[in-house]
């Protein structure tokens, strides 16, 4: 079973021996964990994919990746941090998958006469094992990352496996984020990655970005897997911080290249205009201090205006193909609502609830069905909306959805009800994962119980 790309919190060895040593280089072993947690975020998916070029080994290469990481721990301690961090464990992580070719290439004539049947094909030679490493860089299309994506979406694993094996090894995610993402409970997220990881290794699945037929065959899987990406960079499910811009801007980048790679479909563009959109407003859903900032109260002189031009221009591109609405299609005209609104009173609520009315139709979904009723409330009241929010509290996959009950406190909030909005609250404070998320609630319970001396909300 591969480990999850993430720094450990609890280093290997003996961390109080080490302290004395690392403290003489200037690194200490606390600030040697934090740089490494903060490098990995950046620097994981990378890793991975230039390992997986040389290993053909999805897993493998996450393998090598998370030895360069302990590697790294140790070494740091005792001799300081680096000068180049990231290229340190690349260098590292190659040296892994290297070493661990040569053994599989040491080996195989022990295997073969004990009778076992292995296929070696991809044991590179020693003297072959530099020009690997250069083929890492050689690609004919020349984005190692977008290649990991398709790989990891191939035809061979379900649609499920395929997006949670490309978030965790892609978008760096723990498995506790990729089950929030889709409601399902952690063990049945993890047992999915491991099949995934050895059907791929199983399968020999060649390490490359597909053509043809089999290019398109695979490009409504990795169209998921960047959204989901993109959305975990826009609200963290987790952590200290409410955005991770950097995992904005990959998911953003991936599919600015697949739309180059696909001008024609429509719904390439479609999910690239609504990153484009979405990733404009994430300067200001943050204050100074890292707190949330909600839609209704962000200063819209900091939305980035090149990026709202870029979102409308390949919006106007995905209309232009002809082709039926599709979902990211459809979200993305919802963002442009927002984004064509000088204030928040000037939204178009009434045509953001047809598009959501249209994306129900396209993609139905318990979460879909909630964002409607927010918008509901907002073009024709709350008390409409809460009638729709209590229908989807019997749904069993959003029993443990924080926003459920955080959108339900705001509507009853708006209808003068500050104890029951209050409970709303602090059960959505109970469920979130992210620490800014769960202090925002926390502040709007306390607001209520402020109000409810006075009567009124």
């Amino acid at each position: 079973m591969a480990r999850t790309p993430r720094a450990p919190k609890d280093p290997p060895g003996n961390v109080a021996g080490s302290a004395e040593v690392a403290s003489a280089h200037g690194a200490r072993p606390a600030e040697v964990r934090q740089a490494l947690d903060a490098l990995w975020r950046i620097e994981a998916a990378r890793i991975i994919a230039q390992v997986a070029r040389i290993t053909r080994d999805v897993g493998l290469a996450e393998d090598c990746a998370q030895d360069a990481l302990l590697s790294a721990l140790r070494s740091w301690e005792r001799d300081g941090l680096p000068e180049r961090p990231g290229a340190w464990l690349l260098t590292a992580a190659r040296r892994q998958a290297l070493d661990r070719l040569r053994h599989a290439a040491t080996v195989a004539p022990l295997h073969q006469r004990l009778g076992e049947e292995h296929d070696l094909q991809h044991a590179v030679r020693e003297a072959d094992f530099a020009e690997a490493v250069d083929a890492a860089l050689d690609d004919a299309i020349g984005d190692d990352m977008l290649a990991l994506v398709f790989t990891a979406a191939h035809p061979l694993l379900a649609p499920d496996a395929r997006a949670a094996l490309t978030l965790k090894v892609v978008g760096g995610l723990s498995v506790a984020e990729i089950a929030r993402a889709y409601l399902r409970p952690e063990p049945t997220i993890a047992q999915r990655i491991v099949r995934a990881k050895r059907t791929l290794a199983e399968a020999r699945v060649p390490f490359e970005i597909p053509r043809g037929a089999e290019l398109a065959a695979r490009v409504p899987a990795v169209l998921e897997v960047l959204y989901l990406m993109f959305n975990e960079g826009y609200a963290a499910t987790e952590g200290h911080h409410w955005t991770r811009p950097a995992l904005c801007e990959e998911a953003l980048r991936l599919g600015r290249v697949l739309a180059g790679l696909m001008p024609a479909q429509a719904e390439v563009h479609g999910l690239v205009a609504l990153m484009e959109l979405q990733a404009s407003r994430l300067a200001a859903r943050v204050d100074p201090r890292g707190v949330p900032v909600l839609l209704a109260d962000q200063d819209r002189a900091r939305w980035d205006h090149l990026l709202i031009r870029r979102g409308l221009a390949a919006l106007e591109q995905a209309h232009s193909l002809g082709a039926p609405l599709g979902p990211y299609t459809l979200q993305a005209a919802i963002a442009a609502c927002h984004a064509r609104a000088p204030g928040f009173a000037d939204t178009d609520w009434v045509r953001i609830v047809a598009l959501y009315d249209a994306l129900l139709q396209a993609a139905p979904s318990p979460v879909v069905a909630l964002n409607r009723a927010v918008a509901v409330a907002m073009a024709y009241g709350p008390a409409e909306a809460l009638v729709l929010i209590d229908a989807l509290r019997e749904l069993p996959e959003l029993a443990r959805y924080h926003l459920l009950p955080s959108v339900r406190g705001d509507l009853l909030q708006r209808l003068g009800e500050c104890s029951a909005a209050r409970a709303e609250f602090l059960r959505a404070a109970e469920l979130a994962g992210n620490e800014r998320e769960r202090a925002l609630l926390l502040a709007r319970a306390a607001d209520c119980e402020a109000s409810q001396p006075r009567g009124a909300c």
